[in-house]
Order: C-alpha cells, then structure tokens, then sequence
C-alpha cells in the first residue's frame, strides 16, 4: 500500500502496479485500460508517493509474475548487482535529482546503465518534466557499428525507408536514388515489404546488397520482415545484413508478434555466422512503440509507458544496432494528440538511452489523430536536440505504403543544418567521395551523369 496526501485528501495506491499508471501522464491508452488516474490532483499524489519509493523497490515488487512472464525473468536475472551500486540507496526521487546532476556524467550513466530496470527508468521518466526527460538524454552515449559506427556525440543518422505499395523494385530504387541523393541512409536502408513472399523477400534482399556492394556504401541494408522469414532467407543463402522484429514488453505479447526470446537468439547466432559487418557485429534491428501490449490485451494491468520500457530489456539482451519507437504509429487509441506523442517520444528516448540503447524515434503520427506536421517539426527538434541516435527518412514524409506520415529527408537537412549535426563518419566521408556533399557536408548539386543516377536509372526504368 502507498499512499499521500494532497490539499487535505489522502490517496491510497494498491501496489506499486498502481501507482506507476497511476503517475504517468495522462493518455488515452491508459484511459482504455482503465488505469489512469482519474484526476490530475490524484496524478500529483501518485508522484509524490512514488518518488519516496526507494529503487531496491522494483527488484523485489515485480509488476509482472517472475513464473508467468519470461520478460520478467529475463529483467530479473540479468540484473547488474555492481552496476546497481552507486545508486542502490536512492528513491526514485532521489534518482531523478542525481540524473540531473553533475554527478551523473556520460561515463557515469554509462557504468549504471546495466543495473537500471526498465521499471526504475519508467517510474523516475514519471518524475521528470520535458526537459528533465531532453537533458539527462543528452548525457547517455550509446555507440554502436556494423558497417559504419553510430550513436556518436555530435551525429544523426537517417534510416532510408524506400517503401512501396506494391514492392515495386523500380519504385523503391527510385525512392532509395533520392535519399541518397539527400545524404539520407547511414543508419540503415530498410524496406517495409508488403508481402511476405519469400522470392520477392529475395529480390528485396538482393537489390539492396547490389547497391550497397556496388558502391561501396558503408552502411547496411535490412528487409523489414517477420523474424521467421529471415531466419529461412538465411538458410536459403540470401545477403541479410540486419535482423528486424517487432519487440514487445511482455511475453503474451510478444507472443502475439509469434516470437519468444528463444527465436530471436536463434536468429542473432544466424546473423552473426554470416560475418557481415565490418566495423562491428551489432545485427540486431528492434522496433517498438507505446500500446502494442494494451493493443493486445496483454499488459497485466501496467500502464503503457511501462510496458513499454520493459521491452527495452528485451533489445538491450540483444545488443542491437539499432532499436526505434515508433511512436505515433499505433494510433490515437493509444496516443491521442501531438502533446500526447511528443511527451512519449521523449519518454521512450529517456528510458531508452537510459538503459544503455541506441534509441531512434520514427517521429510520426496517422492520419485519424489529432496531430499534424508542426507537432513533428517540435518532438524531432526536441530529439534531435536530446541527442537521438536516428530518425527515419521518408520521400515526402509520407509513407505510401503504410498509410503514416512521418519525417522527410529534408526533415533531416533541416535538422542537420540547425543543430550542426554530422552523419555517421564512414558514410560522410563517402557522401564526400561521391561528391554528394562537399568537405563541410553540405548536400551539392547533382550532375545528370552522377554514377548513381546513372546506374539506379535502369533500376528504375
């Protein structure tokens, strides 16, 4: 039982599953599971209650059953005893005030990372307030490579998402021509498909490996697929760089994604055997976001955002190349409006980078909620600004296959050009060579005889 008291009314909380929702800000997903708090005075109580909660608090009050989940054994097994230790004695308030402090430097946030559970990062996110949530971001460094190396302090790098309706190779080719063109693809060239065709998954494959062979591009390629599909590409000798899959934060629901911890070590040790990276064998690619275990009636009463955060535990076990919440993406069910996206995307961001992950952000939203392209412009601005590791590059913004807007490759020149931020030192040295960009990196105008145009123009035809 927690409880406190506030304008002469006391509280009460039933257990710490409780008073994590209710703490979080108010969204509709936590509306719809029918855990938020019913009223903003009892939103403040719960965060006075919980910032009294000391931290060794979530190592013994698990949210979910240890013998029911394996997410939940797999947080509690891996727990870093050594690295909890400088910060073992604080409560979550506490927690919160040394993660703002000077204290709390890169190297610091960096040797703690592996004892923090998604839970403490969860509940101390609720504690913060925007830039509390921007500021401690910042400080986390989290470097990652396979053919270029990513996550460095001063850089952002762009995941090129040359999708099409139809899995047309001359529409993609054309939509990966203009991202390159835009210096756009150092984080990865990654294909939503729209079937699961293993022969076209083949072809996809295929195509992106020629590219990148051909011309020598540092950076990897990787066919947004089912885990399963690309454990048979592999098998069948196809070029896989990355391993993609859709990453939940509790065993039923990932479950309902038809995948267990079991299936994705079986496919990080496949990837690995294949020995494609050069610089570095991170080859895991996770994507997440808030509601996926509401959506699924699988969070066993825990808020959102916390489910969310347990699923990083999930991606932090496979140490990935790259790990995005994509944040807006599931819907308003879940995120109503654009205030509601930017303070989970900033959420997810936190907790992510707090774990010790190379957290991206797909900053998008669809097209039935109360969001438009200013509430994009202001939570990438503010990403960006907190450090994010990369954002997504879609020709127009909108995605013509997934039916979401999202951020545009001259998103990221704006980006770029207002923070000073670099791409990945391989591929903007590449840029460079190409004569893409010129020394400072800024984009140049592209000749009719450019080798790229030239060669991706058949591609095209």
């Amino acid at each position: 039982m927690y409880q406190a008291t506030l304008s002469r009314r006391s509280y009460r909380f039933n257990d710490l599953r409780q008073l994590l929702a209710k703490a979080s800000p108010a969204r509709s997903g936590d509306y719809l599971a029918e855990v938020a708090a019913d009223s903003a005075e009892e939103r403040m109580a719960a965060r006075i209650a919980l910032a009294d909660v000391p931290l060794k608090t979530f190592l013994q009050q698990l949210l979910v059953p240890y013998e029911h989940d394996e997410v939940t054994r797999l947080i509690v097994d891996s727990h870093d005893a050594l690295a909890f230790a400088p910060i073992s004695h604080l409560t979550v308030g506490d927690f919160r005030d040394w993660l703002l402090s000077e204290q709390a430097d890169s190297a610091m946030l960096a040797r703690v990372a592996a004892g923090i559970t998604p839970e403490m990062a969860a509940a101390v996110s609720k504690l913060m307030r925007n830039q509390d949530l921007i500021l401690v971001a910042k400080k986390c460094r989290v470097i990652t490579r396979f053919r270029n190396t990513l996550g460095l302090p001063g850089r952002l790098s762009v995941r090129l998402q040359p999708n099409h309706p139809t899995d047309s190779l001359q529409g993609i080719a054309a939509s990966m021509l203009d991202g390159l063109l835009y210096g756009c693809g150092d984080a990865v060239v990654g294909i939503n498909p729209a079937s699961d065709s293993l022969p076209l998954l083949e072809k996809l494959n295929y195509m992106l490996d020629d590219v990148i062979q051909r011309f020598a591009i540092p950076t990897q390629s990787c066919v947004l697929t089912h885990v399963t599909n690309t454990l048979r590409l592999m098998e069948r000798g196809v070029p896989v760089d990355l391993v993609f899959q859709s990453i939940a934060g509790t065993e039923a629901a990932n479950q309902g994604f038809g995948i267990n911890l079991a299936l994705l070590a079986e496919a990080q040790q496949a990837a690995l055997g294949l020995n494609r990276g050069t610089l570095g064998n991170n080859v895991m690619y996770f994507e997440t976001g808030q509601g996926s275990c509401l959506s699924s009636n699988a969070h066993h009463g825990v808020d959102q955002q916390t489910c969310e955060a347990r699923a990083y535990a999930v991606a932090r076990h496979f140490s990935p190349l790259l790990i995005n919440t994509v944040v807006g993406f599931i819907g308003p069910e879940y995120l109503y409006d654009g205030k509601q996206i930017i303070r989970a995307g900033l959420e997810d961001h936190f907790c992510g980078k707090l774990l010790g992950l190379p957290l991206g952000c797909d900053v998008c939203y669809t097209n039935h909620a109360e969001a438009d392209q200013d509430d994009m412009d202001t939570l990438l601005t503010l990403l960006a600004t907190a450090g994010l590791t990369f954002l997504i590059g879609v020709p127009g913004a909108d995605d013509i296959m997934l039916n979401y807007q999202s951020t545009s490759f001259h998103d990221a020149l704006y980006i770029r050009e207002l923070l000073g931020l670099k791409h990945a030192p391989e591929f903007a040295d590449w840029l460079t060579k190409m004569q893409i960009t010129d020394e400072r990196g800024q984009l140049r105008d592209t000749a009719a005889n450019h080798p790229l145009l030239l060669a991706l123009r058949g591609e095209i035809r």
